[in-house]
């Protein structure tokens, strides 16, 4: 059995595939990991999300970094590889509050639950829904994607690593 290549995506960062690969974001904190596929095309990518908007007077350098940057960065990097729009399924996980916060600064300050609402609201204005969604709380994950199987996977410190959802099924 041959072992696949696998890539860490890091924070801010955008990772495609094509073929077959494993794709992981490390430690999801408040970060969103978000994953595609267009099964037809063996097209997938991730990107890590770290915030939920780039800052209005600020050129974007890395458009993973910001959700309403990142989303739209990874659909056109599919489609470059020769994925189609129109065949493309989602999965995220992530967007975990991992600070305590005084109650007046917690909608504020809670980046996990800004940054779930933020991607959830780029891909809904992009006319996209998720497969396979596991977001809040207050335990860091990792996400794990096996571009053949379409399989996600999502592990966090306290709990055993468990599928979150198939992109190919």
């Amino acid at each position: 059995m041959a072992v696949l290549a696998s890539t860490v995506v890091g924070m801010a960062e955008i990772e495609i595939i094509k073929g077959q690969g494993i794709l992981s974001c490390l430690g999801l904190g408040s970060c969103i990991g978000l994953c595609a596929l267009d099964a037809q095309a063996g097209v997938a990518g991730m990107a890590h999300i770290m915030l939920p908007e780039a800052f209005a007077d600020k050129p974007v350098d890395r458009p993973g970094k910001f959700a309403n940057t990142g989303v739209p960065a990874l659909i056109q990097l599919l489609e470059e590889a020769g994925a189609s729009k129109n065949r493309l399924v989602f999965a995220m996980a992530g967007g975990a509050r991992v600070f305590k916060f005084s109650a007046g600064t917690h909608s504020r300050m809670d980046i996990g639950a800004r940054n779930n609402i933020a991607v959830l609201e780029s891909l809904k204005k992009l006319n996209f829904r998720l497969r396979g969604t596991e977001t809040g709380g207050n335990l860091g994950r990792t996400l794990t994607f096996n571009v053949e199987t379409g399989l996600i996977r999502v592990r966090t410190i306290s709990q055993a690593e468990r599928d979150l959802c198939n992109l190919r099924g």
